[in-house]
């Protein structure tokens, strides 16, 4: 019978000496290609995807997996194109919402979309594909991008350095949180950009209420481990706070009733907190975070250590949990390429998102800023303006390999269309309690709507549900606000 012959077949003993194991590694990297043959011994090793050839697919490469890049894959047409994305993580952040990961209003899953999901061809076509590697240099002459795999600990492999060949590059590798070269920050802050500095806050944040319930803690040691502090006013900073301090009052209250009067939060500011609002916003963001029981420092911090900071004043505070959120400048990987820049150190590029002095280049999102010889001012950093980039481009590129420009240098001298034009919708933030601010005003100046209160919170909620890229994930982060509003926040420590 057909069953029992292939049961035959399966138990009889293979001849060949190779063992499984290598012939598993050398079919999971069959994909690999090299621009140059090497010799049999060495074929298994992989040195990357090698370049297209002109009956193939154009290979759009992108680096990043922001809300720049990932807008721009979700928008890319993979009948087009083959989409290969280089990125240290294999999922998008929806920002706005991961400070409520941080004390339990939202599942930190909740916030992380898969880019499988928002992209599904990354992970179906055979010519597409997602590695998790960091992106060291860009050799524009010979249209590659030089990476490296990232390992996890000292148990994992080690770094495996590749070469993927490229017809479109596109940088959306964002930015990094910025220091100002303050001594300590690096060491002792926590930052608020990814799911694991969510993860590292909730967790110090919960271990520091379990040990100041400990009998024979010292007072001042009980209360330097309580407090908690933020530095920096901006929608980031000014969000924590408020959710923090609305976790205190409903939660810390309720379930550490001993340490309850101990703990608090500072925002440390050293100009006005929520600068680009309408100024009846920012004072009702004061009143609301005073009332609160949120104290507003205005100062500039001058050194970190590692149960205090200094102020350029001289005065010492201290601090159990140090979350610092002050804006973000150009990454080490930014400032290494020879690309020209923008004001303020990010790649330089045209009205079009190109990089004008290298061919087949494009920068978009926090890394990227119009040069000085557009006469725009360079965007903000702002997750509104990568969206909106990468879904220009996305159409963009469409257009390119539809009008047979896909391929490496193809698109010399074509018309490209309208240039990117950003207008800004607004801006918005949370300030705990059932409270929000939404500025509709396109600049500080203009006029327009701005609202605030609960009514403002309700639009917050609304517009940031309706933003969520998947309804996978709106499903998540609606219940999660629910099951909160009924039964309050988890505060395990997992």
């Amino acid at each position: 019978m057909f069953w029992y012959r292939n049961l035959i077949k399966l138990s009889t003993p293979t001849k060949s000496k190779t063992p499984i194991t290598k012939n598993l590694l050398q079919a999971s990297l069959s994909h690999f290609s090299t621009a140059n043959q090497p010799p049999a011994s060495a074929q298994a090793q992989p040195s990357g995807l090698g370049p297209t050839k002109p009956h193939d697919k154009p290979r759009v490469v992108v680096l990043g997996s922001g809300w720049a890049g990932c807008r721009l894959m979700k928008g890319l047409d993979p009948k087009l194109y083959d989409i290969v994305c280089v990125s240290p993580r294999n999922h998008m952040v929806f920002t706005p919402l991961l400070a409520s990961t941080c004390v339990g209003t939202l599942e930190f899953r909740s916030v992380a979309e898969p880019i499988a999901r928002i992209q599904p061809s990354i992970s179906s076509a055979p010519g597409s594909y997602f590695f998790l590697a960091n992106s060291t240099a860009v050799d524009t002459e010979n249209h590659e991008v030089h990476c490296e795999t990232v390992t996890d600990g000292t148990d994992t492999l080690d770094p495996w350095k590749f070469k993927i060949s490229y017809d479109k590059l596109v940088i959306a590798s964002g930015a990094q949180a910025s220091t100002f070269g303050i001594h300590g920050v690096k060491e002792h802050a926590i930052f608020l950009r990814e799911v694991h500095h969510a993860q590292e806050i909730r967790r110090k944040l919960l271990l520091n209420l379990m040990l100041s319930d400990l009998p024979g803690l010292p007072e001042e040691e009980k209360r330097r481990l309580l407090h908690c502090v933020v530095v920096g006013g901006g929608p980031t900073g000014v969000e924590f706070s408020g959710e923090l301090s609305d976790f205190i009052r409903r939660d810390v209250h309720e379930r550490y009733t001993h340490v309850k009067d101990y703990i608090h939060v500072t925002l440390i500011e050293a100009n006005e907190i929520l600068s680009s609002f309408d100024d009846r916003l920012r004072r009702y963001a004061i009143k609301h975070l005073t009332k609160s029981g949120v104290r507003l420092v205005r100062g500039i911090v001058k050194d970190v250590k590692p149960e205090n900071l200094v102020l350029t004043d001289g005065s010492e505070v201290p601090y159990g949990l140090l979350v610092w959120s002050t804006g973000v400048g150009p990454s080490p990987f930014v400032n290494s390429l020879g690309l020209p820049k923008s004001p303020g150190g990010r790649i330089g590029v045209d009205e079009w998102l190109r990089v004008p002095t290298v061919q087949d280049v494009f920068s978009i999102g926090d890394c990227s800023g119009f040069l000085e010889s557009t006469g725009k001012p360079v965007l903000p950093a702002l997750a509104q303006v990568a969206e909106r980039q990468g879904k220009y481009l996305a159409n963009l590129l469409n257009k390119i390999c539809k009008d047979g420009g896909g391929h490496a240098n193809g698109a010399k001298d074509m018309n490209l269309g309208d240039p990117f034009e950003y207008k800004h919708l607004g801006s918005m933030a949370t300030v705990g309690r059932f409270k929000a601010l939404v500025d509709l005003r396109q600049s500080k100046e203009a006029k327009g709507i701005s609202l605030a209160g609960f009514v403002s919170w309700f639009i917050w909620r609304s517009a940031y549900l309706t933003r969520v890229v998947s309804w996978r994930n709106r499903f998540y982060v609606a219940i999660n606000w629910l099951t909160t509003f009924v039964f309050g926040r988890d505060i395990s420590r997992i």
